[in-house]
């Protein structure tokens, strides 16, 4: 178990909630990540914090972390992805099946099936479908316009604070939108493994320089997406 000391317990019981509790639970989730998410849930850390968890990580003391350790963590702390707290799974399912519903409707409309919702304070602002043939513009991707639509409602381009659930892995023209818009979390659905630029063909989120500050989560109602996808390519095969 990890203990006090060397943790204070305030930065003990942070830990708790985050599901780290043992030096197993530290160790698969690494000493660096495990610091991004403590600052995510709004602590004020230091560097001291760091070196306490690295070291515990390693099962020594703190004062045995060398300078050169420490020069790499830093440097590691520097190249990690945006890393946050995954929403609560609930809320998770529940705004994803807002997205599939909006690429139910763009099935239906002969648009290929990819549907997005912003969210914010756990309210949806805008949800929006694929409109690409509609629009005549191969910009009218379902973040762009979910994008575009919560912008409008805030009255501001950037979406501090937003998450966006979308029901397919963003390309890199609809990721770099994301990250420019400052959405805080992308939750996608199923993966794309030719264009997806949140970890398929690349990871535009992780790459910082494009200062790059947005958590991306995969996998939430997958099979549901996968199989609306499917569904309307086999159908199109058909006709």
């Amino acid at each position: 178990m990890l203990t006090t000391p060397p943790f204070a317990p305030s930065v003990l019981r942070a830990l708790h909630t985050l599901g780290i509790g043992t030096h197993r639970h530290l160790r698969q989730t690494g000493a660096v990540k495990t610091f991004l998410l403590l600052k995510a849930s709004g602590h004020t850390l230091t560097r001291s914090i760091l070196w306490q968890l690295a070291a515990a990580e390693a099962g020594i003391t703190v004062y045995e972390l060398t300078a050169e350790h420490k020069a790499a963590l830093l440097d590691a702390l520097k190249k990690h992805p945006p890393a946050d707290l995954p929403p609560p799974e609930c809320e998770a399912r529940q705004f994803m099946a807002a997205a599939l519903q909006e690429a139910r409707q763009a099935a239906a409309a002969g648009e290929v099936p990819v549907g997005a919702v912003i969210v914010r304070h756990g309210t949806i602002l805008a949800a929006a479908h694929n409109a690409c043939i509609a629009q005549h513009s191969v910009a009218a991707h379902a973040e762009i316009l979910a994008l575009t639509a919560a912008g409008q409602r805030l009255g501001s381009m950037r979406l501090d604070g937003c998450d966006a659930y979308i029901t397919l892995e963003p390309c890199s023209m609809c990721a770099s939108a994301l990250m420019q818009a400052r959405i805080k979390r992308v939750i996608f659905a199923a993966a794309e493994p030719k264009s997806g630029a949140a970890g398929s063909v690349c990871n535009l989120f992780a790459d910082h320089r494009l200062n790059a500050h947005t958590a991306v989560f995969g996998g939430i109602l997958a099979d549901e997406s996968r199989e609306i996808l499917q569904t309307f390519f086999r159908l199109r095969r058909t006709t």
